[in-house]
């Protein structure tokens, strides 16, 4: 089955590549797409390099500290080189909570409950202040910068991309705007492989994105079976550039540029790495 799948996608990568003319893929970006990324277990982390490398694609990379398949986290010692390569390479960075910190409820006197999937907390229901969200929000922008030399954007993905008003105005209030993304963004690669092979998803994200989408996929999916990156990656690139949209990172984003240009980010002094 799996080798069916791939060979629809190979088939479909060749036949797009030799659509899309050279100096199309240099002109000027139009209409845009921003393709963003979670982090997950990092095991097709390098290979998205690659194809992103290849391409000359720059994506934006939301960050929280998870579990690795390899390594101390994704945001720890192990991984700060491919962090840092992807920096020299001119992507851009953004918080996704350090804890990985999923958004449960609003509560009384300002607080929040909230469930961490990663640390020392995972799985348990807790109670934040709002100083507590931004704090974790601050740790790992911190932390990107501490790995990267370079500043992160002051925006923010929920995990899950679970929020509410509250929640949004509380992260607004100290420095960070919410990045979501849009139906046709949605890539699928977190759903079972069994019920959506990579071949539907690809066909699916070619006929539906547009630009100004806001599109997201994950460093791994612990769940899926038959991994969608990098098999989808590089078809789906590929794909959009012949329909004539181009990728740029969310600091060109109409919605959040004056944001990003406006909104210096203030981060911690010392992250748990560091201590």
């Amino acid at each position: 089955m799996r080798q069916g799948t791939d060979k629809v996608i190979r088939a479909l990568i060749a036949g797009l590549a030799s659509a899309v003319p050279a100096l199309a893929l240099a002109a000027t970006c139009t209409q845009p797409v921003y393709l963003t990324f979670d982090t997950g277990h990092m095991g097709v982390a390098p290979l998205i390099a690659e194809v992103l490398q290849r391409q000359q694609v720059q994506v934006t990379f939301f960050a929280a500290q998870e579990k690795t398949r390899e390594g101390d986290g994704t945001l720890g010692q192990h991984w700060a080189p491919w962090w840092r390569a992807r920096a020299a390479e001119g992507h851009a960075f953004a918080s996704h909570t350090w804890d990985h910190a999923y958004w449960r409820a609003d509560l009384s006197a300002g607080q929040f409950r909230i469930r961490p999937s990663s640390g020392t907390q995972a799985g348990q229901d807790l109670v934040w202040s709002a100083k507590d969200y931004c704090d974790n929000l601050r740790h790992a922008a911190t932390r990107l910068q501490q790995i990267t030399g370079q500043t992160p954007l002051p925006l923010f993905r929920a995990p899950g991309g679970k929020t509410s008003p509250r929640l949004l105005a509380a992260a607004k209030q100290c420095g960070f705007a919410h990045v979501g993304w849009a139906d046709a963004g949605f890539l699928g690669d977190e759903l079972p492989s069994g019920a959506y092979s990579n071949a539907q998803l690809l066909k699916k994200a070619l006929a539906n994105i547009r630009a100004g989408d806001i599109l997201m996929a994950h460093l791994g999916i612990w769940s899926r079976q038959d991994p969608w990156a990098p098999a989808v990656l590089e078809p789906l690139i590929v794909g959009l550039k012949a329909r004539g949209l181009c990728f740029a990172t969310l600091r060109e984003h109409p919605q959040f540029r004056d944001w990003i240009l406006q909104q210096p980010l203030k981060l911690s002094a010392q992250t748990d790495a560091q201590r």
